[in-house]
């Protein structure tokens, strides 16, 4: 599918204040990233902890693999008092910040060191309020561009990128640059503010209006006349519709050639990214270098690079994104072996930075947009949430043995040639899937003329 705005009207395009409120809850779920993730990393490796512990650690993100388990219930359930005051996706959101920031008061009173069980468990419940989060950012981006706006979904997908990268790299950055001044346990009562920041962010943006309720009544009229109990259309149209749609819509074929494609494209950024800050101390660069060029300068560039991908994607088509981006993704890992045999070296740090930076951001814009196309919109909370989760599989579940992976190995620049070879094969899915993708796109377009 291709775009026939002008460059000039694409970049005008973008001047809608929905994507604003899209960036601003894209920051809400890309900080707790950073808050159990590589926060939690570089204070862990400041206490001696081992690569595989620190690995092990990372585990608490495989919630992110299952939440499309709870999906449902963001999709059906209305929040008491919440529901009234903010609507169906805000008062989830702003309830799962909440709990997040009793999390991170928590944790910022601990050792983890000393009590590594009882961070892990805090940790888990951040992951889990943070994974009930997405659900309903994402259903909240869908329901304000849906798919037959299909010139706006790289727009909207671009917005929703930045600012998880926003939400992760700059508290990132604030983090590691202050880590040795204050210690740990300042950083993460800092990490709580920047919580009310995000729970204000919340307040600031404007439901979206969708037919969604109108949607799953008729469907909840159709598994009455079936069951004849409402009760028991209520449960099945919950947690069984969603998926029946998903694969009805696609056929059980290509549903299931969807969903590995979808599961395997990430897994070597995945091995990649868990090890990152692990490898950057080993290898000598300070926590200041990690926060200034991992963090400051990785976010401004992934910005940048965002929001390129997304007027390229605009312009000429997911598909080709996808396909472009894959390969720069694989490509980019070889860079992290190069600097793993030449040492801290500051200007190749610099380099690599920003390739991979430029090869995520381009990636990721034209994957989230086709994720978007294979959502209904009766159940876009439940049907992304199972679609994104498989895609966290390898982010989350999977990584953890990543820090195995390097031990067993002993030799970095070979662990992230294997990150590279990891993307291979969902290429390859990429390519025979690439009729049907464009057929979808084909149909979206249509729908919006």
């Amino acid at each position: 599918m291709t775009n026939q705005m002008s460059w000039t009207d694409t970049i005008r395009s973008y001047l809608d204040k929905r994507l604003l409120w899209v960036f601003m809850l894209g920051c809400s779920s890309g900080f707790p990233w950073v808050l159990i993730g590589s926060n939690m990393s570089g204070w862990l490796k400041d206490a001696g902890l081992t690569r595989s512990a620190i690995g092990y650690f990372g585990s608490v993100f495989a919630v992110y693999a299952i939440n499309f388990l709870w999906a449902p219930l963001v999709d059906r359930v209305k929040l008491p008092l919440l529901n009234a005051l903010l609507g169906q996706r805000r008062s989830w959101i702003f309830l799962c910040q909440s709990i997040i920031l009793a999390g991170t008061l928590l944790i910022a009173g601990v050792n983890p060191a000393n009590d590594l069980m009882f961070t892990s468990m805090l940790a888990l419940g951040i992951a889990t309020a943070s994974a009930t989060q997405d659900i309903a950012v994402d259903a909240f981006r869908i329901d304000t561009f849906p798919k037959s706006q299909s010139s706006k979904l790289p727009q909207a997908s671009a917005m929703a990128v930045i600012g998880w990268w926003t939400g992760y790299s700059v508290p990132g950055y604030l983090a590691f640059i202050n880590a040795d001044s204050i210690g740990w346990n300042g950083v993460y009562y800092g990490m709580a503010m920047i919580v009310g920041v995000l729970m204000l962010f919340t307040l600031l943006v404007g439901e979206p209006q969708t037919q969604r309720e109108n949607l799953q009544h008729q469907a909840e009229d159709r598994h009455s006349y079936l069951l004849g109990s409402k009760v028991a259309a209520w449960l099945t149209v919950t947690a069984i519709e969603p998926f029946l749609d998903f694969f009805r819509r696609n056929g059980v074929r290509v549903a299931l050639t969807l969903l590995l494609f979808v599961f395997l494209f990430k897994i070597g950024e995945a091995f990649l990214g868990r090890m990152s800050i692990a490898f950057y101390k080993e290898v000598g660069f300070s926590n200041e270098q990690i926060g200034y060029y991992s963090k400051l300068i990785g976010w401004g560039v992934t910005m940048l690079f965002t929001f390129v991908g997304s007027m390229v994607n605009v312009r000429f088509g997911i598909v080709r994104g996808l396909m472009i981006g894959g390969i720069a993704m694989a490509s980019s890992n070889l860079m992290f072996a190069w600097i793993a045999s030449a040492g801290p070296n500051e200007h190749l740090f610099l380099a690599t930075i920003f390739v991979d930076n430029f090869t995520t951001a381009f990636s990721t814009v034209a994957f989230v947009s086709f994720l978007t196309v294979l959502t209904g919109q009766a159940f876009s909370a439940t049907q992304y949430a199972l679609l994104a989760s498989l895609g966290n599989f390898g982010r989350t579940t999977l990584a953890s043995f990543s820090g195995e992976l390097a031990d067993y190995l002993n030799n970095w620049p070979l662990f992230f040639v294997l990150t590279a070879v990891m993307v291979i094969p969902s290429l390859i899915m990429l390519y025979s899937l690439r009729g049907y993708f464009n057929a979808l796109l084909d149909k979206a377009q249509q729908q919006e003329d």
